[in-house]
This record gives C-alpha cells, structure tokens and sequence, in this order.
C-alpha cells in the first residue's frame, strides 16, 4: 500500500450554463498543485475533420483519450486534476478504469440546476453564437436518462458566483462524489 496522500482527479460536469467551467476554473487554483483541463478545449484541438461530439462516437472516443493521457502526465508530476467537460457515468468509470495502478482518487460532481433557472442562465449567458440553445436542453434530458447515481448531482440552482466557494468545499470534502 503507497503510504502518500491519493492525487485526485475531479471531474465537473453538467449541462450547458451550471458554472462548470466557472468552478472548475476556481477549484483548480484553491488546490496547491493542480491543473485544468477543459474537455471542450480539447475538443476543439481537432480541426480537420472534427465532428460534434454529440453525433460521433469516434470524436468522443478521441476526447476522452487525450484527457485520459493530459491527466496521466499531470498526476506523474504530482498534480490534482480538475476536468471540466460534459461527462456521463460511462465515461467516468472508463477514465477510473484506466487510472488503475496510479494513488488516485476519482471524484465526480455533476453541476445540477431546475429547467427554468438553466433555460434563464442559458439564454442570459454571453454573446449569442456562444449559447448551445438546444443542445443545453438535451444534455439536461440526457443527464435524466443516464445511469447516474443521485449522490453525484450537486443542486446549484439557487447559487450565485459568490457561493462557489461552499460549492468547491462540498466537491473536496464529501466523501459521495468520489467513485468507488
């Protein structure tokens, strides 16, 4: 048994317009060694030939592996990751999967708010080629739908920038996020 600290590996997720990014971003800097990695920045690495990860098991696939390869590289060198990107139950026990053999620690918190407040913070957020419209109401529905357990959604509804420190602390500290 490794007798140091687990590294951990969070993973943010939720629908369009719940504050991952946001948190995620927050997050990374209250831990003392860390990194971000943005699931939607890495989508966007692929440009010929990209498709939309939502019609492409293929571009998931290849998403999911290059965060899978920036966490490994990061957690060598002794970092707590943080991934902020829409990520559904499958995806996360396949990233702990093959986490295996590495001192680490998956959580994951899925960033959770009532239809009308994402559909007001959606359509109020931003420049309007920015909003995902739709897709922000899909994903809610896929999010419904999915095998996820209840203890992983963490209800943001009634919270504004000046309460994500409470929300971090609830990620770091309660031990229901973390995946067994």
């Amino acid at each position: 048994m490794n007798k140091f600290k687990a590294n951990k590996v969070y993973i943010l997720s939720g629908p369009a317009g719940v504050g991952k990014s946001t948190t995620s971003k927050e997050l990374a800097k209250k831990l003392a060694k860390s990194s971000y990695i943005s699931g939607d920045y890495i989508s966007h690495m692929h440009i010929n030939g990209r498709k939309k990860p939502w019609e492409s098991r293929e571009e998931v696939t290849l998403i999911w592996d290059n965060i899978l390869s920036l966490t490994k590289n990061f957690l060598r060198y002794g970092n707590d990751v943080v991934v902020d990107y829409v990520s559904f139950p499958q995806e996360v026990r396949w990233l702990k999967e093959n986490l295996k053999g590495l001192n680490v620690d998956v959580i994951y918190a899925v960033l959770w708010t009532d239809i009308e407040t994402l559909i007001i913070k959606e359509i109020s957020s931003g420049e309007p080629e920015n909003r995902m419209g739709e897709r922000c109401l899909i994903l809610f529905d896929e999010f419904l739908e999915s095998e996820l357990e209840e203890k992983h959604f963490l209800d943001t509804s009634n919270n504004s920038t000046l309460d994500i420190p409470h929300v971090i602390n609830e990620i770091m500290n309660n031990p229901k996020y973390i995946i067994i």
